[in-house]
């Protein structure tokens, strides 16, 4: 069996790790093929040695552009490749435009899909991650769902239960590994002056939240809220996107610890160790439950409604009362929370099916 994994952005890369890592391990024929849907393959070589991983095979370095440009780019460049490497089957994973662009050149191709962390759902079409994810599912012959929730979310659609495969996800696997990475390769909080659970992290780069005044005005303003409240550092590695829209919009952050944005060890760490994190990031938010961190997600909605039920999250949307009075909350709240998200065993799982099927 011949697999090929495609991606094209760095969370596609950190929970494909695991997958890797096993094909590596099993000796298994697979190539990488990224797509460079947010970086240029050259900003990413340093990505893949950080986390130890082999270089990809192909790089299509499709860059950015509308969502139409930046799918078809990528589906012109995977079909070539495809067409020359014919691989029994193609692993995508996640909700970019590389999962949906990769796996309709596939399909087409009649090579059989995995998609990696299937049947998540916000229910909220405005949002093009949700979009994909549909898409994608609706055309896999292989499901790999994260939880029994996701799940239920594909059955509810009527896609056959016997493509659907519940293996945990790959995140835990990845932060389990990447941590002991981290902790050989990087010290970030001696760098940054920092002490463990005495600072708060945050991350922001959303469309919906970046893209919008009043609702990045409303983050940034709920962040000055929660300094002066704990007066504890509030660390912000700013997304390059936020960074300009906040320049254009002419807003100003007062009393946050602005830095550049870290690499994925550093961040790793920085998570690992912070006392509360607020994000609008879905990775973000398993990542903090596995890791027994509290979250506040400045969204209004959530795919990952598991982080919800055992109460390792909450959804405090935009407004800067709301974010205070939300970081209150989780600030009070034990962390002995249940990861739902499996036992670290996911991407061997995958692998597994995969020889199987």
């Amino acid at each position: 069996m011949k697999i090929s994994i495609v991606l094209g952005t760095r969370p596609e890369i950190i929970k494909m790790s695991p997958v890797i890592r096993e094909c590596e391990r099993r000796g298994l024929d697979y190539f990488i093929l990224h797509t460079g849907q947010h970086y240029s393959y050259e900003m990413d070589r340093v990505f893949f040695e950080e986390l130890e991983l082999p270089q990809p095979k192909y790089n299509l370095d499709v860059g950015s552009g509308t969502h139409a440009e930046q799918t078809g780019r990528i589906m012109i460049g995977v079909e070539r490749v495809l067409t020359k490497e014919k691989p029994d089957v193609v692993l995508v994973q996640g909700d970019t435009n590389t999962v949906l662009a990769g796996a309709l050149a596939a399909t087409k191709l009649h090579i059989k899909v995995g998609h990696v962390e299937a049947g998540l759902r916000s229910y909220d079409r405005r949002m093009p991650e949700e979009i994909n994810r549909v898409l994608t599912d609706h055309i896999s012959d292989y499901l790999f769902a994260p939880t029994e929730k996701a799940k239920q979310n594909l059955l509810r659609e009527d896609i056959d239960e016997s493509k659907i495969f519940v293996t945990g996800n790959t995140i835990v696997d990845a932060v389990y590994q990447n941590l002991e990475i981290a902790k050989r390769r990087v010290n970030v909080l001696k760098d940054l002056g920092l002490k463990p659970k005495e600072y708060f992290l945050v991350t922001a780069h959303r469309q919906e939240n970046v893209d919008v005044k009043e609702r990045l005005k409303g983050i940034l303003k709920g962040l000055e809220l929660i300094h002066e409240e704990f007066s504890m550092p509030v660390v912000f590695p700013v997304h390059p996107r936020t960074q300009k829209r906040i320049k254009e919009l002419g807003l100003s952050l007062d009393g946050v610890k602005v830095i550049n944005p870290l690499g994925f060890l550093e961040f790793l760490q920085l998570e690992a160790n912070a006392r509360l994190v607020l994000t609008d990031s879905g990775g973000v938010q398993e990542e903090t439950c596995i890791l027994g961190v509290p979250c506040v997600t400045l969204r209004d909605n959530t795919e990952r409604p598991e982080t919800l039920e055992v109460g390792s999250n909450i959804l405090a949307g935009t407004k800067p009362e709301t974010i205070l009075q939300s970081v209150k909350t989780m600030f009070s709240r034990e962390n002995n929370w249940k990861n739902l998200f499996g036992d670290g065993r996911a991407g061997e799982k995958i692998v597994e099916i995969l020889e199987r099927v």
